[in-house]
């Protein structure tokens, strides 16, 4: 199994997870959908990684469920922040260590503040990306909160 530096972390804090593998198609770029249905479980269930920028310019992630939208005012206000915008790919993916469909919330290079959607915290279990696209990790969203250092909010657009 590849060993990612999500999945280190997690081994390392010896948090119970599980990694699961899947193809994925290069020519797919809704990541976090071809990963629900690759791997059988709701697309409610498997959590995408978003990188913000705050009105300060510093950088911050988002993880909500991939059939969502996210709700940057939501984002920033649970960040203590007025507002935020998306961040550059490239500086999202220079920030975190992570190529873009394969951030995951954990293991970047340096911690970002955090907010998860709250919806998390309504299943036993939650997916989100290990740090490859093609490979996600299952765990308590208990443990991906405290792992990430995050804050939990409502961060869905509706």
């Amino acid at each position: 199994m590849a060993s990612t530096p999500a999945t280190k972390i997690l081994s390392a804090a010896k948090i119970p997870h599980q990694v699961h593998s899947y193809d994925h198609d290069p020519r797919v770029h809704s990541y976090g959908d071809e990963a629900a249905t690759a791997m059988g479980v709701s697309a409610d269930q498997v959590f995408k990684t978003l990188v913000i920028e705050l009105a300060d310019g510093k950088l911050a992630v988002a993880v909500l469920p991939v059939a969502a939208k996210l709700s940057l005012k939501s984002a920033a206000a649970a960040l203590g922040s007025p507002k935020a915008v998306m961040a550059d790919p490239a500086k999202a993916q220079r920030t975190t260590g992570y190529v873009l469909g394969g951030i995951s919330p954990l293991g970047q290079k340096r911690l970002l503040p955090t907010v998860i959607d709250k919806s998390a915290l309504t299943f036993p279990t939650v997916f989100c990306s290990a740090g490859k696209r093609g490979l996600e990790i299952s765990l308590k969203p208990s443990d991906l909160v405290e792992l990430t250092k995050a804050v939990t909010a409502s961060i869905t657009a509706s």
